[in-house]
């Protein structure tokens, strides 16, 4: 099982998209764009390829092996 990273936000939600970029986990919107669709991101356990999805505290993104939560403040 991989560690779990705590990701502060501003403000919930946060799109998918934008939440992988503030994870530094892709380098732009695009790069989010091409990995949410080709199916490179799980949402609480569950495939994702919308990157509108918005996320809200406490959800797990895992991407790479990695796991994200996001977590408010």
């Amino acid at each position: 099982m991989s560690n779990l990273t705590l990701i502060p936000i501003r403000k919930e939600p946060i799109r998918l998209s934008q939440f992988l970029k503030l994870a530094n986990v892709v380098q732009d919107g695009l790069e989010a764009k091409i990995r949410i669709t080709d199916g490179e991101v799980l949402v609480n356990g569950e495939l994702e390829t919308r990157r509108g999805r918005k996320l809200v505290t406490a959800d797990i993104v895992r991407i790479d092996g990695m796991d994200f939560q996001v977590a408010l403040g």
